[in-house]
């Protein structure tokens, strides 16, 4: 695999995907971003198993497609201290990465990409599409009663229901309740 990139088309995605990964995990995988290359596309994905976020940047592709897991952090931290128009080239050899962009070069190690986990293929049980603003809207009308560090770890978070063509969130601390409705 070989590709390269402009820093800020690479930085603005891995800024938002490196929220989801995980900081402190027992599963060392968790703390990479996935690279996948397809043509011209190159796709990031985190996940810390509870929230899988994923992000998209085109590329210049001078190789074959794949994929590769490399460390969120370090790469982060190297995209942050080059310059704006820094041309960074990506290229894998057997599980390391080699960076280069000018007269710097980075050698990171990766990990298996077959062994990253892949949340974005799970099929739910209810699917319904709304608007930013409604549920905004169904958060911010209920978030208020959530419990905060309760030891009753089921009160630390809110309820989004749905029945027919209606969504209801409902949260609570044990003392108060809100409830929000929307069609």
């Amino acid at each position: 695999m070989k590709f390269s990139l402009n820093r800020e088309l690479l930085l603005k995605p891995l800024l938002l995907v490196s929220g989801a990964v995980e900081r402190k995990s027992t599963l060392p995988i968790l703390s990479n971003v996935l690279f996948e290359v397809s043509g011209q596309s190159l796709t990031l994905t985190a996940t810390d198993l509870e929230l899988e976020m994923v992000s998209y940047a085109n590329i210049d592709n001078q190789g074959d497609d794949g994929k590769v897991t490399i460390p969120a952090r370090k790469l982060l931290d190297i995209c942050k201290s080059l310059p704006d128009d820094s041309i960074l080239a990506f290229e894998t050899t057997g599980d390391v990465i080699k960076i280069s962009t000018g007269r710097s070069k980075y050698s990171l190690s990766t990990l298996a990409a077959d062994d990253f986990p892949n949340i974005e293929e799970w099929k739910g049980d209810v699917e319904f599409r709304l608007q930013k603003s409604e549920l905004l809207r169904l958060i911010e009308s209920t978030h208020f009663s959530m419990a905060n560090q309760d030891v009753r770890y089921y009160l630390n978070g809110m309820s989004i229901e749905t029945e027919g063509n209606e969504i209801r969130s409902v949260a609570t601390d044990g003392h108060r309740l809100a409830i929000c409705k929307i069609s």
